[in-house]
């Protein structure tokens, strides 16, 4: 099922939570709503969802208008991080529970209902739990039921707001994996929103980057995260350094020499962005920016150190191998291999 999203404003007592905003999910994909709180993300799904109505524009599935439709009618599967799981009744009660409430015309048989029901679980890897109350799983237990519940009404299009959110770091990893394994073999429609840029780089087809209720940047994980299209993006995906540069004549220039860098960019002051890690050391007689070492900490197999660097008001952090032998005081000279240049705001 394609929708598409055209134009929605959202504002809640005259305070706007979604500006004009347009989005088209293709059927069958798995698509990221990533950005920080207060980002509109939640919003934009509840849309979605029939939860809330636009107070401008329209949410399309398929080319029928579903913007005054209600969550029942247009269908739709919603997981919650919570997991919303009714404490009261079993696991197979709970995800046959969407079935068992439809109008008579179309709900199944109670046969119909249970058979559907323990396929689900035995796809969702619960089979044998079915008599169990929610209280005596765990927590990735308990959202694997809420999904099985969410897919045993065959919704149109899956929902999930902060599916791993209560989870700990190992459990989600491993949903994570195993939600991209229930997508590419059921190819539900499935829209799912989270602050973890991880999960969504892991997880999505394509991830739609939100801040303060605008889109900042669509594309494929590869995309927005080797070609961000803002300083935002550049910050919020992955980690970053920043540093001001002068632009002359095509070229960047730091502290009063060039870098040995092109840019496309007007003339100007402007900031430049480069991954930590993206970087290379160079002897510090040639081109590059040079800084001395005010922190330094172990990360994994490399090694962060803060650069304190002339004219900068910020430090700036690079990688390094772990046994490079710098230390504090050390002077070190690098040259980004992969950047941006954004004009200085």
């Amino acid at each position: 099922m394609d929708v598409r999203v055209s134009g929605v404003r959202k504002e809640f007592d005259r305070f706007p939570a979604l500006h004009d905003v347009s989005l088209d999910i293709n059927s069958g994909e798995l698509i990221a709503l990533l950005g920080p709180s207060g980002s509109g993300k939640t919003t934009l799904l509840r849309l979605i969802a029939g939860l809330e109505t636009p107070t401008e524009g329209k949410v399309f599935f398929g080319d029928e208008d579903a913007s005054l439709k209600s969550v029942q009618e247009r269908n739709v599967g919603f997981v919650f991080q919570h997991y919303a799981l009714f404490r009261h009744m079993t696991v197979i009660d709970n995800v046959s529970f969407g079935l068992k409430v439809r109008p008579g015309s179309s709900r199944p048989s109670k046969d119909e209902i249970r058979r559907r029901s323990s396929e689900l679980l035995d796809f969702v890897q619960l089979s044998g739990l079915e008599k169990r109350y929610p209280a005596q799983l765990s927590g990735g237990q308990r959202q694997r039921v809420a999904l099985a519940r969410a897919m045993a009404i065959e919704p149109r299009v899956l929902l999930l707001d902060e599916p791993f959110g209560a989870l700990d770091a190992k459990v989600r990893k491993e949903l994570r994996r195993w939600l991209r394994e229930i997508h590419d073999k059921t190819k539900h429609t499935t829209v799912f929103v989270t602050h973890d840029q991880d999960e969504a780089l892991e997880l999505a087809d394509r991830v739609v980057v939100m801040s303060q209720g605008r889109i900042e940047q669509i594309g494929t994980p590869d995309e927005v995260y080797d070609r961000p299209n803002s300083p935002f993006v550049y910050s919020f995906i992955g980690e970053s350094s920043s540093t001001e540069v002068q632009i002359k004549n095509g070229e960047l220039w730091f502290d009063g020499q060039a870098l040995g860098i092109s840019s496309d960019r007007p003339d100007g002051e402007g900031m430049l962005y480069f991954r930590p890690h993206d970087i290379e050391l160079i002897d510090a007689s040639n081109r590059g920016i040079a800084g001395t070492v005010v922190a330094s900490r172990r990360v994994g197999a490399t090694r962060r150190i803060e650069l304190a660097i002339a004219g900068a008001t910020d430090h700036v952090e690079i990688e390094i191998p772990a046994d490079h032998p710098a230390t504090e005081t050390s002077r070190i000279a690098f040259r980004p291999k992969h950047w941006r240049v954004f004009p200085k705001s």
